[in-house]
């Protein structure tokens, strides 16, 4: 596909989301980390020195005494995308300067993701929404972009939902989250908090679950995304589990569909042609698990290296029309991994 590694900096590099962009690189066939970003008091300090590591992984070899710079665009300059793990408050500020700078911006922060002109990605699912960069760069005036992954709960959910979507039509979901503690980042959610405990709340999540899968739902128009047309009612709640968000969903389709109609509908999905060989993509898209207990994070969260979202319990629901458990990797799939997979899509449609 390409002849020469692509050169990358990774923003927000210490963190846990970060972390998870320097692992997930390490070895990328198309991209090369060039450098790492972090906050000025990290600045020159030896990657390994600033990072307290805490996946399972170990941090690469390459990357332990890689000198973290400043967050600009003068500091990564040898790069062509940045991938974002910034917090939303520094990346309203920050992105557009990389992006006026020249740089693709794959970004997991949720600054730009209500923008008309900025696309918000699951390639798996809404692939051709990436030629909204052609309109942003027309909007904006810059030579780079944005480009967006949704809320990591939003994730697994929608890619489930598209499949129904695509066969039967899909009119209103009851969610309920269950989120891991990896999505509240390190250090998170206090012990005390959370151990022998669920929390109820987490901020501006509801908001995020009941709007980015109606974006994400939607088609491509010549003014933009028109906005699928599907209510959502979402409960988010945190749990002492440490990767991997469970989602308990209710649809109501067009039709009534029997449970092996939707399991047929969802064994069968495959991303759009465009997204399907890319080397990040969900190999396959869905797993059905036919367990009465299943999924379970701790036992397929990794399903599919941790991109490919994982369904079960599809049976009838006495409100709705069915109902199911989904479960993806909220911190491969549904933040660093979904970023590259973005940025894969963006190599593959010739934007960068």
């Amino acid at each position: 596909m390409i002849s020469k590694l692509i050169p990358v900096a990774v923003l927000g590099a210490t963190g846990s989301v970060g972390q998870r962009f320097v692992s997930l690189l390490d070895g990328h066939p198309w991209f090369k980390v060039v450098a790492l970003a972090a906050s000025d008091r990290s600045e020159g300090k030896p990657y390994a020195q600033a990072c307290r590591w805490v996946l399972s992984d170990p941090m690469p070899a390459w990357a332990r005494e890689m000198a973290l710079v400043p967050a600009t665009p003068q500091a990564v300059s040898g790069a062509k995308i940045v991938f974002s793990a910034l917090p939303a408050d520094l990346a309203k500020d920050l992105e557009p300067e990389f992006s006026k700078a020249g740089f693709a911006v794959c970004s997991n922060a949720s600054s730009y993701r209500r923008e008309a002109d900025v696309p918000l990605l699951l390639p798996e699912v809404n692939a051709e929404h990436i030629q909204l960069i052609r309109q942003q760069r027309q909007n904006r005036g810059w030579s780079g972009c944005i480009l967006t992954n949704p809320n990591c709960t939003s994730t697994g959910l929608t890619v489930a939902l598209k499949a129904l979507q695509d066969h039967f039509g899909l009119k209103r979901a009851f969610v309920v989250s269950l989120q891991a503690l990896s999505g509240a980042g390190y250090p998170g959610v206090s012990s005390l908090d959370i151990i022998d405990n669920v929390i109820p709340n987490i901020g501006g999540e509801e908001e995020k679950v009941e709007w980015e899968p109606r974006k994400i739902l939607g088609s491509l128009g010549a003014n933009g995304v028109d906005f699928a047309e599907v209510q959502f009612s979402a409960h988010t709640n945190r749990v002492a589990v440490v990767d991997g968000h469970t989602v308990c969903v209710s649809v109501e389709l067009n039709e009534p569909v029997s449970p092996e109609a939707a399991v047929r509908a969802l064994n069968a999905y495959q991303s759009p042609a465009s997204a399907r060989d890319l080397p990040s993509a969900p190999q396959p898209v869905i797993t059905i698990r036919e367990e009465a207990d299943r999924p379970q994070p701790r036992l397929d969260r990794l399903t599919g290296k941790g991109m490919t979202t994982v369904v079960g319990r599809v049976r009838t629901d006495p409100l709705f029309h069915i109902k199911f458990v989904v479960l993806s990797h909220n911190t491969i799939r549904g933040a660093a991994g979904g970023s590259i997979y973005n940025a894969e899509l963006l190599v593959k449609e010739k934007l960068l």
